[in-house]
């Protein structure tokens, strides 16, 4: 049987209402659990459902990412330094994209029915992908002068360690448990396009 693909506007359209989700969650997480300047939050859990989406919807999920933390802090303070915000938004794109690549890569099954594909995504899905994107964020907010240098180890810390846990808490039991269905539907994208 051939496989039919989703015509390319369901894409279009699941891309913006992604955008959309993900610039509300990330804005409510820094509204409700600021940590400071620079759109940090104490619980930044938008993180954990970008992170999540890019692995059910591929590059797709990427894209809403990146458009979403920039939607929202462009939306918060960083609204009135938009260069700074374009190039912070990159730590979200980064904290999905690295998890993206290596789940392909390395075929890992996001059903999470093994150790080795536990493993793998707390690897690139949770530690390496979070230390990633918190080294980037906190470097442009200082770069950009939106924090002080001396503020750059405490900075890192929270955003660090509080998406740690969050994603922790949030991506293996989501993926567990609602990738099968997702899997099912026309929208699932296996590889990072298709």
């Amino acid at each position: 049987m051939k496989n039919v693909r989703e015509p390319t506007y369901s894409f279009v359209i699941l891309t913006f209402v992604l955008i959309i989700i993900n610039t509300l969650l990330a804005r409510l997480s820094v509204i409700a659990f600021p940590a400071g300047p620079g759109e940090v939050s104490w619980l930044y859990f938008a993180i954990a459902f970008m992170i999540i989406f890019t692995l059910w919807f591929g590059a797709y999920g990427a894209i809403a990412a990146y458009v979403g933390t920039l939607g929202a802090g462009l939306l918060g303070s960083l609204g009135s330094h938009p260069d700074v915000a374009l190039f912070w938004s990159l730590a979200g794109l980064l904290q999905v994209l690295l998890p993206l690549v290596a789940i392909r890569t390395f075929d890992v099954d996001i059903n999470l029915e093994n150790r080795r594909d536990i493993i793998s995504l707390l690897i690139f899905g949770i530690v390496i992908n979070n230390f990633i994107g918190a080294v980037w964020g906190t470097g442009v907010l200082a770069l950009g002068g939106i924090i002080a240098t001396s503020d750059l180890g405490s900075t890192f810390t929270v955003w660090f360690l509080s998406n740690l846990a969050i994603t922790l808490i949030i991506v293996p039991p989501i993926l567990r448990i609602f990738t099968p269905r997702i899997r099912k539907s026309k929208l699932f994208v296996k590889y990072y396009w298709d």
